[in-house]
Parts: structure tokens; C-alpha cells; sequence
């Protein structure tokens, strides 16, 4: 029997087959519980560059002496904790993930008992406070994973050859506690939705440890606003949305928002929030439901794309 040949461009150009082979090598459901639970630890550890940043421009503006003193001790908290490897605040937080497949990925078993075992291992290995709980029995599985938990949303992308994982990590206190979501009604005027934005922060005051980032979700439905609003709060805070009427919106609500004078964790200031961000979705012509997320200063996400063939690349 006649040998196979190789394509005659292997011969003369000798990674060409080889780069092939491992093109279409799947990713293994031992890479992506790695890739989790390192992005678990990377978003409690290491503050987002734009947040860093928005940090420091806030702390230059700030006029209030002790605000600007809180600041500057929330500054220096970051850049001591991703020195020495430490958590940016205490871990109080669900395993939550953002999983975005590429159409052309090729992956090797469950991915999503990958995520779940990612979670436990960093839970393990951290370690980390095991919070999640049966919400009526409070029965306690000391893994931080159970009945839809972690956390999923799951996009695909077309025509993508990776798929793309980001840790976003839910607080209680800073986060599910003061955030709200009401169903207004098509005859409601956009001011009165303002105003439910502003009176959500409001109310809060210094429970969400100011300075903090404001995610609204406005369109959707009743299931969906929630998750607009998450992606409004993760946004990078240099990122403002396209849409015109949104984008002048979120200006002007942060003006508002930082003349409520609430201030940097509570204590009065110029500073009650980094950036306001908002994501539209279109909605039934009988209603507008609207979502209010409030992200703390520790903005914990981070993000990783796998590509087939098991290249890794975190940002």
C-alpha cells in the first residue's frame, strides 16, 4: 500500500501542517475549569485598568479634603493588593460568568460542568468563603456551586474559532441588596424614569461603597432588564453607548447622581459615582421595564479568550 504524502506546502513550509493539526485540537474541558478559576481569581484581586483610572481622575477632582483622602486610600488599596497578590476587598461574592461560544470553536466535552468545577476549585484552592446557600433551607454545600449556580449567560459568536469567558462575580451588600427593577408603564414621561435611577442611589446612600458604577437597563422584558443591567455595569467605564439619547442620558444622570453629595464610601463629596452606563433594549409597546444595578468601586470582572488549539489569552 502506497504511504499517505503530506500537502506538498508541508514539505516547504514545515509548521503549515502542524498548524493545521492544532487548529483543530478541541478545548478540553480540563483547560477551561483552569481558565475559570484563574479568572475568578484575577476579578477579586486585580482592579480593572479603566476603573483604576476613573479612580484616579476622580481623586483629582475631589474638593472635599476627606473625600479625597478615602480615595486616595481606595487608590493605594488596589495597587497593594495586585503587588502582593492579596483580594481587593473581602470575598463576598457568587460565582457569576459571562460565556460567549465562537460557531467555529471546537470544544471537548461540558463546558458548563468545567465552569462549575473552575468555581469549586478556586473556592477550594484560594480560598475562598463558601457563600452560596439553599435559599430556604440555607443548607450550605461548601463549594459555592449549586441549582444554578454559578451564574450563566451564554451569547454566541459567529464565526469566532475561541470561545470567550468573563468572570463577573455578584456582591450582596454592594450589589443585589440596593439595586431594584420596576415595570413602568408606555404613558410614564422618561423623567419619571430618571428619577426612579436617582432615588435608587439615593436610598442606598453609602451601602454600596461608593464610589460606585450605575447599570441601567431600560427595554427588554421582565426577565431580560436585569441582565441588560449587568452588562450596562461591567461595561469598560471609557465606553459610552453609541445610541445618542442613552449616551446623553448616562452624562446626565452622573451629573446628578455626584450632586447628591453622598460621597466616596458615604462620607460626603464630590464622588458618589465613577460612570453611569446604559444599555436599551427594545421592548413591548405597552410597557418599559428599567433595572438598576449598583456595582462598587471593586469592579470584579475579568476576562479570557480560549482559542482551539488551547492558546489562552487573559485581559
Amino acid at each position: 500500500m502506497e504511504k499517505a504524502k503530506l500537502p506538498k506546502q508541508s514539505l516547504l513550509e514545515g509548521n503549515f501542517f502542524l498548524t493545521l493539526v492544532v487548529k483543530s485540537l478541541p478545548i478540553s474541558e480540563e483547560l477551561i475549569e483552569d481558565v475559570v478559576s484563574k479568572l475568578y481569581e484575577r476579578a477579586l484581586k486585580e482592579l480593572p485598568e479603566d476603573v483604576l483610572e476613573a479612580l484616579q481622575r476622580a481623586h483629582e477632582r475631589e474638593a472635599n479634603p476627606l473625600a479625597k483622602e478615602v480615595l486616595s486610600a481606595i487608590i493605594e488599596n488596589s495597587k497593594v493588593a495586585r503587588s502582593r497578590n492579596l483580594l481587593i476587598c473581602q470575598d463576598t461574592c457568587i460565582p457569576a460568568y459571562w460565556l460567549k461560544v465562537g460557531t467555529r470553536a471546537v470544544v471537548e466535552g461540558d463546558p458548563i460542568r468545567a465552569i462549575e468545577e473552575g468555581s469549586k476549585k478556586a473556592t477550594r484552592e484560594i480560598p475562598l468563603i463558601p457563600h452560596c446557600v439553599h435559599p430556604i433551607t440555607r443548607a450550605n454545600t461548601g463549594t459555592n456551586v449549586g441549582p444554578h449556580v454559578p451564574v450563566l449567560h451564554i451569547d454566541l459568536l459567529p464565526g469566532a474559532d475561541y470561545i470567550e469567558i468573563t468572570a463577573m462575580p455578584i456582591g450582596s451588600g454592594s450589589e443585589t441588596a440596593p439595586s431594584a427593577l420596576r415595570i413602568f408603564s408606555y404613558a410614564d414621561p422618561i423623567g419619571v424614569v430618571k428619577k426612579f435611577i436617582l432615588d435608587t442611589v439615593v436610598e442606598a446612600g453609602g451601602k454600596p461603597c461608593p464610589p460606585i458604577i450605575v447599570g441601567v437597563g431600560i427595554g427588554g422584558s421582565f426577565d431580560y432588564v436585569g441582565w441588560l443591567a449587568k452588562m450596562a455595569a461591567f461595561r469598560p467605564l471609557n465606553l459610552r453607548n453609541p445610541d445618542p439619547e442613552a449616551k446623553m442620558m448616562e452624562e446626565e444622570l452622573l451629573s446628578a447622581i455626584n450632586m447628591t453629595g453622598i460621597g466616596p464610601m458615604g462620607m460626603g463629596g464630590d464622588t458618589t459615582a465613577l460612570a453611569v452606563n446604559i444599555e436599551v433594549g427594545h421592548t413591548h409597546t405597552t410597557e418599559m421595564p428599567v433595572a438598576v444595578k449598583l456595582l462598587c468601586w471593586a469592579a470584579r470582572r475579568a476576562s479570557a479568550k480560549i482559542y482551539s488549539g488551547g492558546r489562552v489569552e487573559y485581559y
